[in-house]
């Protein structure tokens, strides 16, 4: 594909051949940061996802049987050639989804953290047995893969999410069908490219371009066992509705409205520009980007000014030119989305803030909403954008309360220099991923990238051990073999 998107065309990949992905009626897509069309997304449903899934099918009793120490190689390869590929897929992840080359670069060395902790499998998939159970009875537990499984990802991180799920699939011995978002259909589809380039066998590794007819499609088709998933709240909630009630195992990833808290002996400069960092990085659009600011104490005092300052100082704009801090988002209507609630906030009482701007595409400005009030809707809504609210508690014990009435809980943060308050935080706060000093808790390759509440929907996370959990069954064998009934030698 190289490192354009002129004249690309979305495409499937379909039992080892690649195919038009049928563009008639999918969506326009716009560079975010120029507003040049782009061409259209894939408009993929259940012919497509029919002939992918029997295509899995059809490859998953060879690949099972190929010993975990040859279906890693493949991985090996893959690593590799991410390394030597991750300026050109960075550039294509900006060009589509508008953050900057650093970020895209970023999200992608993350992804190529899960491919390296699945070349594990053969330690990661071992089960365990024990002797004598009774007397001549031995019993063992073994881990095998699932089968077909169907992996929906969002538009936010078009490489790193597809590589929370499919290395830890096909390593496992499962076979895959990889259905992105049908905004950013081209990074995902150069990955694809280069799986091809490793020589997987056809048919392990599916991609069908689409919207909602494909997702339907893979939940309710009685071959695919399992479904991985991340998006929005809502939508994790109908897709872990829809496919466990056609017999699936699902895991989603949803919404968040993280909350940082910040004590009165934080470090000023440094807490300001990680909380920064995390709340305007990706131009908000992340999951565990920080939404609201709790300030405890004397720590409202500094920190407002102090952050305004930061919003306003950054650098908007295209990012292509390495000088720029933060993108766009990702469509016009994202846009519109995001400034009414802006101007929702302010008519709540809070009182705006922004920083700069730039013109010809779907830039918001960094904003901050200092003091809106506890009674907004926004402080339950999830902006996904660009925009910190700042609120103010008297206490930790106080700020934990915010945190715990919110329907959310993906992440959360302190911080300060009190290891006593940290320590009470991370033992209290009702959030699956903590920081402390950290504004972006996102968890290593080989940890679950946790959430609970109304941000996760199933039992098993993403990453390390829960992605080998979720992707093998466990089978028992119990078994006796009497000297009475062998042969004597």
């Amino acid at each position: 594909m190289g490192n354009t998107l002129s004249g690309v065309e979305a495409m499937n990949y379909i039992g080892g051949t690649w195919q038009a992905a049928g563009t008639a009626g999918g969506l326009e897509l716009i560079n975010p940061a120029t507003g040049e069309s782009l061409g259209r997304g894939g408009a993929g449903g259940g012919v497509e996802i029919d002939a992918a899934v029997n295509a899995a099918k059809a490859a998953f009793p060879a690949w099972r049987a190929t010993p975990v120490g040859d279906r890693i190689q493949f991985l090996f390869k893959l690593k590799a050639l991410l390394d030597a590929h991750i300026d050109e897929l960075a550039r294509l992840v900006t060009i589509e989804n508008g953050k900057t080359l650093a970020e895209s670069k970023g999200e992608i060395r993350r992804g190529i953290e899960n491919v390296e902790v699945a070349c594990g499998m053969p330690v990661l998939m071992q089960g365990y047995s024990l002797e004598d159970i009774a007397p001549g009875i031995d019993e063992l537990m073994v881990r095998q893969p699932l089968g077909v499984v169907g992996i929906i990802t969002p538009f936010n991180f078009p490489l790193m999410i597809p590589l929370w799920f499919l290395p830890y699939a096909i390593a496992a011995g499962n076979t895959v069908i990889l259905k992105p978002s049908d905004r950013v259909p081209f990074a995902v589809q150069r990955l694809v490219e280069l799986i091809e380039e490793t020589g997987l066998p056809m048919g392990v590794v599916n991609l069908v371009q689409g919207g909602k007819p494909a997702v339907d499609a893979l939940l309710d088709h009685p071959e695919v066992r399992a479904i991985s998933f991340v998006g929005s709240t809502p939508v994790a909630q109908y897709v872990y509705t829809r496919g466990s009630a056609s017999g699936k195992r699902v895991q989603c990833q949803g919404g968040a409205k993280n909350h940082v808290v910040v004590l009165p002996d934080a470090d000023q400069e440094t807490t300001t520009k990680i909380i920064a960092d995390s709340a305007f990085g990706c131009a908000g659009q992340r999951c565990l980007a920080v939404s609201v600011t709790v300030t405890v104490g004397d720590a409202q005092k500094w920190f407002r000014d102090r952050i305004v300052d930061a919003a306003t100082h950054l650098r908007v704009g295209n990012g292509l030119d390495e000088s720029v801090q933060m993108g766009p988002v990702i469509t016009r209507v994202s846009q519109e989305r995001i400034e009414t609630l802006i101007a929702q906030g302010q008519a709540d009482g809070a009182d705006p803030m922004v920083g700069g701007t730039a013109s010809g595409g779907n830039f918001v400005s960094p904003t901050v909403l200092d003091g809106l009030p506890a009674t907004s809707g926004l402080m339950g809504t999830e902006i996904f954008g660009p925009v910190l609210s700042l609120v103010h508690a008297d206490s930790v014990d106080e700020a934990i309360a915010m945190i715990d009435r919110s329907a959310f809980g993906n992440a959360s943060s302190i911080f300060t220099s009190s290891g006593s308050a940290a320590r009470k935080f991370r033992n209290t706060v009702s959030t699956g991923n903590v920081g402390i000093n950290i504004g972006v808790p996102a968890p290593m390759a080989y940890f679950p990238f946790s959430g609970w509440k109304g941000s996760f929907f199933g039992v098993m996370h993403a990453q390390g051990r829960d992605a080998v959990e979720f992707f093998t069954d466990k089978k028992v064998i119990v078994e006796r073999w009497p000297k009475e009934w062998s042969r004597k030698f």
